[in-house]
């Protein structure tokens, strides 16, 4: 069964349209999420909305605690995450208010916990190919749908911040290929594969970055206008999602985001550390087994 969560970025904090929607704190042991979760159903289809940086954007990039609020998805029943991110475009051909669905991503953050691993249970995942594919095509296809502006794939380049990119950054930025630059999808996807959740990126562009001619001269009222514009499109992409996410998942993902793990502990089962796998049980209770709770 499909259960479909949604992280939302800046300017989305709220779903419309659930039915039965609760919000209630997922509790996690990496610590406490963003927010409460909401929940509930939306064309039949199990819904949990969770917004990356809280109600009313308490959390800058740096801070969110990234492991709780993917652990927390997964304890969710979450299968299926896309995330909604905000964005600067590194590429003319991708102006204010365009979409873009990201294939690949470039990680410069540096202060985050990026794993759910470690001491005492090490695993190391795949990172290749870091979206699902049948996700991003229903992202693609719905988004088309509905007269949105999209680019399908692309490279996201993701930043420490809070403070946006120099001028040399920016420019480097675009030398290496990248399309979008944004501050939250890492460790996040990283997470997303560790946890064996199917995951894809909406990368919703409010401005160019700083590269651009005219970026100076772009005021702050434009940009609030269009991260406004794009949450609006943002939410009529999730409400042609999920019918379309309602029919039978496969199984296998034919991605293999839910196999991520399949050969990836390294730590032999014999010197696993016991609090390790406890800690662990949500995500990677599916390769311990019943030494997870152990």
């Amino acid at each position: 069964m499909t259960v479909l969560g949604v992280l939302g970025g800046s300017g989305i904090y709220e779903i419309a349209g659930l039915e039965r929607a609760t919000w209630r704190r997922v509790a996690s042991p990496f610590g406490e999420t963003s927010d409460e979760f909401l929940s509930g159903t939306l064309d039949g289809l199990d819904l949990v909305f969770a917004p990356r940086h809280g109600r009313g954007h308490r959390h800058s990039p740096t801070t969110i605690n990234y492991r709780a609020n993917i652990d927390a998805l997964k304890r969710a029943g979450v299968t299926d995450l896309l995330s909604l991110s905000a964005c600067g475009s590194l590429r003319e051909d991708l102006p204010p208010g365009h979409f873009m669905v990201v294939d690949q991503f470039i990680d410069r953050t540096f202060a985050r916990e990026k794993s759910f691993f470690g001491e005492g249970l090490v695993a190391h995942v795949s990172m290749a190919h870091p979206t699902c594919n049948r996700l991003a095509e229903a992202a693609r296809d719905c988004a088309q749908a509905a007269g949105i502006p999209l680019k399908f794939g692309g490279t996201y380049l993701a930043m420490e911040g809070p403070q946006f990119s120099s001028l040399a950054e920016s420019k480097l930025y675009r030398s290496w290929g990248c399309d979008v630059i944004g501050m939250t999808n890492m460790p996040e996807a990283k997470l997303a594969r560790e946890a064996e959740i199917c995951y894809a990126t909406v990368a919703m562009v409010t401005d160019f970055d700083c590269w651009h001619p005219d970026h100076d001269h772009v005021q702050v009222a434009d940009i609030v206008r269009v991260l406004t514009e794009n949450a609006e499109k943002a939410k009529t992409l999730i409400k042609l999602i999920a019918p379309r996410l309602k029919a039978a998942r496969p199984a296998p993902c034919p991605a293999g985001c839910d196999r991520a793990l399949e050969y990836a502990l390294i730590t032999a089962p014999q010197v696993r550390a016991p609090d390790m796998m406890k800690k662990l049980e949500a995500v990677a209770g599916r390769v311990l087994g019943g030494h997870a709770t152990s």
